[in-house]
């Protein structure tokens, strides 16, 4: 009933909310984009996105598809796998960001498995600037990280676009209060972690003083710290874990953040793996950063 080509299509508009975006990650025109949405919601007798001059949004039914859409085709490509005969093997060395650890990334690699288990998957968690380090130095064959828009759409195929945050504690109701006249007590990764740069970044064009409360390279002892009250973080907004809350407190804007898939120059073999794990990452790309919260 659904054609799969403008089922992708959707996804990648619904992951970018941008036509332009999505038209780029899939190497076709804006204006086929364009078509392939509007059949799909003639299809389905819904409209699927709210869109205007400024901004593209998913609708109610929009959100509903998003799951059909997954469902669909993971079943299409089991079938296409099933009657070509065809087995991926080989050894894939995955990198993704510490970003993921609380997401449903974990779920994404285990359909990959049971998908592809002749697929020696190898993962490491670690600092985005850590992965696009091992990336060039060929340590690595796909990469998951973030990014700073300003870098361009060269390193890496969009997964989404994102805001950074400041986010601490909530206790009793209470957010943290970060005095304006003290220090910004912070809680960052180690260098070279994105956030962390940023963070500093903007504090001192913003001429705000501050001091590190903690360092961490794992997101839970991150977590940890903000929750027993620290200090604030910066963080990806709709990733905001469990107990901790968007913080205001006259801080600097901390601009936009992009995740990424990248690709590394590797063995035939291990690119048809790398093919397969960011086409499903695609596909499900939604899932990793839907329910974060920005009370």
């Amino acid at each position: 009933m659904y054609d799969p080509a403008q089922l992708r299509t959707f996804l990648a508009v619904a992951q970018t909310l941008s036509f332009t975006r999505a038209a780029r990650r899939l190497g076709l025109r804006q204006s086929t984009v364009s078509q392939h949405v509007r059949r799909l919601e003639d299809a389905t007798g819904r409209t699927l996105f709210a869109r205007d001059t400024h901004s593209v949004e998913l609708t109610e039914d929009g959100e509903a598809m998003l799951g059909f859409a997954r469902t669909i085709l993971e079943a299409h490509e089991r079938a296409a796998a099933f009657f070509a005969g065809t087995r991926l093997r080989g050894r894939l060395r995955f990198g993704a960001s510490e970003d993921f650890v609380l997401t449903e990334l974990p779920e994404i690699l285990k359909a990959f498995r049971r998908e592809h288990p002749e697929v020696d998957l190898e993962l490491s968690v670690e600092l985005s600037g850590t992965l696009h380090r091992r990336l060039a130095d060929g340590r690595l064959d796909l990469v998951l990280a973030k990014r700073h828009p300003r870098d361009g759409e060269a390193e890496g195929t969009l997964v989404w676009r994102d805001e950074l945050v400041w986010i601490g504690a909530e206790t009793g109701g209470e957010r943290l209060r970060v005095d304006p006249q003290e220090p910004v007590p912070l809680i960052v990764y180690p260098p070279p972690g994105i956030t962390r740069a940023r963070a500093l970044e903007v504090l001192e064009q913003s001429g705000r003083a501050w001091r590190v409360a903690c360092t961490s390279g794992s997101l839970n002892g991150l977590v940890a710290a903000a929750r027993a009250g620290l200090g604030v973080m910066a963080h990806t907004r709709s990733l905001i874990p469990p107990g901790l809350v968007r913080i205001r407190s006259g801080l600097p804007d901390l601009g936009g953040v992009d995740f990424v898939l990248r690709h590394g120059r590797t063995r035939a073999r291990a690119q048809e793996a790398a093919d397969a794990l960011a086409a499903a990452i695609l596909a499900g790309g939604d899932r990793l950063h839907r329910g974060g919260r920005d009370r």
